[in-house]
């Protein structure tokens, strides 16, 4: 934990009244459990915070136990947004920021993150890039403050912790990140609910859009790279909503001998790009991050996602170069 920087925004969220946390398109746990701990936190505070997801597209339906319109979660930014600091949460870019030019348009910007790409693009940045996820970096921020871990500020950063980690199993789980976990479990986090409500409560829709992914993965390089790809059709035959795509490329990963596995999904008419593409890889494999900065992207060395109008064989051709050209171009 960078100390300067964790005092520097602790003192931030001290100081000034009002704000608006926000976090990144298409939002998965650590980014929704992160939003909803981060205003909970500054309400504990008397502070006057909203919470912001801008888009039309609807959050995923499997952190809908957390409860985020009930605290009124606004999806357009509020007509006061000009007297509020801005705290982007998870967010490794501005640019992945849904509502437009959200940062020019507040006073302040406080960045809380803990991706290793990271841009800083806030007037205080606290990203601590060995930490699990945001929540993790959210629980040391809260004790600094300090703030109460109230079982519901504990069930959110559970929630971030969990699903960041691939409930325990991935290689960004520490020692610290099981501690924590153990830690917001004596606060009141209900392991239970969280794991049936994110893991075991899949609408039919989302899993008739697996297998569609699965029918179409294609292997390459001797089956180490693993590309898929879902097309609008999929989507309206499966009857299913955007969100759903979350969390189908972890199936993919799986693939006996797969080290890097891509899915591809065409976006809706309208949207800013045609497809937006997510990346895998395996522990000792190649950092995904860098493929994705080639297509505008970026994320983790393991999980990262990238937005473009290329054709599917242009993506497909990147990203099997990319994988070779790491590999010394070793087809096997």
């Amino acid at each position: 934990m960078q100390q300067p920087d964790l005092s520097a925004v602790a003192a931030e969220l001290r100081r000034h009244d009002r704000f608006v946390v926000t976090s990144h398109e298409n939002p998965d746990g650590d980014a929704i459990g992160s939003l909803l701990a981060m205003h909970l936190a500054l309400v504990q505070l008397g502070k006057d915070s909203v919470m912001l997801l801008g888009g039309p597209a609807p959050l995923p339906g499997e952190y809908g136990f957390l409860g985020l319109e009930a605290h009124g979660l606004l999806r357009a930014a509020p007509a006061d947004v000009a007297e509020r600091v801005l705290v982007a949460v998870d967010c490794a870019q501005e640019s992945r920021i849904p509502e437009p030019a959200l940062r020019e348009r507040t006073p302040r910007t406080l960045n809380i993150d803990h991706h290793h790409d990271n841009t800083r693009f806030g007037d205080v940045d606290l990203v601590v890039e060995d930490a699990s996820s945001t929540g993790e970096v959210l629980a040391d921020l809260f004790a600094a403050i300090p703030v109460g871990l109230t079982p519901e500020i504990a069930e959110a950063l559970y929630t971030a912790v969990v699903t960041d980690t691939g409930r325990f199993q991935y290689s960004n789980t520490t020692p610290k990140s099981l501690r924590l976990a153990a830690e917001l479990v004596e606060a009141g986090a209900d392991v239970s609910r969280v794991f049936l409500e994110v893991y075991e409560s899949t609408p039919l829709p989302k899993l008739k859009l697996l297998a569609r992914a699965l029918e179409r993965a294609r292997p390459f390089v001797d089956g180490r790279v693993l590309v898929s790809e879902l097309v609008r059709a999929d989507f309206e035959d499966a009857g299913a909503q955007e969100p759903y795509s979350e969390g189908i490329i972890d199936h993919l990963r799986s693939v006996e001998g797969t080290e890097l596995v891509a899915l591809v999904r065409e976006l809706p008419p309208g949207a800013a790009s045609m497809r937006k593409g997510s990346l895998r890889s395996h522990p000792a494999g190649v950092d995904v991050s860098a493929i994705a900065r080639a297509f505008g992207g970026g994320g983790h060395k393991r999980a990262a996602g990238f937005s473009t109008d290329m054709s599917m064989d242009e993506i497909t051709r990147l990203i099997v170069d990319a994988f070779l050209a790491a590999n010394g171009n070793r087809a096997a």
